[in-house]
């Protein structure tokens, strides 16, 4: 059985079609690699890769994409509502097939050291793969972003696990790790008050006593004229997209406004598609194997 490793680089471009097609390109067409779906966003200024593939093709398609970012990508000029600490902001290898969490952990360090060495770039280890336990949620280790990196940079506690000590000039610095899937949604809202957005995402969000596997943030869409809670659900099993949909639903009532629509960042388990319909159709002891693709699959 062949492994099969799942990568979902993020990259600090959403804004220039040349420098996200680029860099997409470092995953098209490769052997052993199979890009799935890629997404960016002018208010987010970024773009997430989804692709998957066996372990050393998957290898050598990041250290290009990563190298195109470095060479293509100035933070010092950036401007976009997603918080970032690099132009490659991070990288998270997860494991699909004939793979373990573990060979997925050394497969990400092996990644990390190699664009520290090549690229003289920062790297942070985090999630399943970090080396301490104040830098396995990618929150802490991105705060500050770009721009406090030089400061935060000098303290003990936050020197880099492999390259150099300092932020590199333009690119910043990248995180990378092994992590189980998570999903990427996030929910508009019909107001333009960046406020709302926040004070909903600080009730949801599991640092504020809301859903236990769910990270949230508020986010404004400039070109919308609207706002956003930015969600990322790390076990959807656990927290599933229906209660963090409802939840929101909950809390923007007391300010007097309602959910205008969802939208989807990269790719979702199907399991979580299915648990969302049957809780919005009411449906009884409804199964995956109530789905014709899957009996297509097999």
């Amino acid at each position: 059985m062949n492994k099969i490793v799942e990568c979902v680089p993020n990259f600090s471009e959403g804004r220039d079609p040349e420098k996200v097609e680029r860099i997409v390109n470092a995953f098209r067409a490769k052997e052993n690699v199979k890009l799935l779906d890629y997404s960016n966003d002018k208010d987010h200024n970024r773009l997430v890769v989804t692709a998957i593939g066996e372990p050393d093709a998957m290898k050598s398609a990041v250290i290009e994409a990563v190298g195109i970012a470095v060479k293509e990508i100035d933070l010092t000029g950036h401007e976009g509502q997603h918080p970032r600490l690099g132009a490659t902001d991070v990288i998270p290898f997860i494991p699909i097939k004939g793979m373990s969490l573990e060979e997925a952990d050394a497969l990400a360090k092996d990644i990390a050291r190699i664009l520290a060495e090549k690229y003289a770039l920062p790297i942070y280890l985090y999630e399943k793969s970090a080396s301490a336990e104040h830098r396995q949620n990618l929150a802490a280790i991105r705060k500050g972003e770009f721009e406090g990196l030089v400061e935060k940079m000098k303290l003990p506690e936050w020197k880099p696990d492999f390259g150099p000590a300092e932020r590199h000039p333009t690119a910043g610095a990248s995180v990378v790790g092994a992590r189980m899937p998570l999903i990427a949604f996030n929910v508009n809202l019909n107001t333009d008050e960046l406020e709302i957005a926040d004070k909903i995402a600080k009730k949801v969000r599991s640092i504020g006593g809301g859903l236990r596997f769910c990270k949230a943030m508020g986010v404004e869409l400039k070109g919308q004229n609207r706002v956003q809670v930015s969600m990322n659900l790390t076990d959807y099993t656990k927290t599933a997209i229906y209660q963090a949909v409802e939840m929101i639903r909950f809390e923007a009532q007391r300010y007097g406004v309602t959910i205008s629509g969802s939208e989807l960042i990269g790719l979702l388990p199907l399991q979580a598609v299915v648990d969302t319909a049957s809780y919005y159709l009411g449906l009884e002891n409804f199964s995956m194997k109530q789905i014709l693709e899957t009996h297509l699959m097999e």
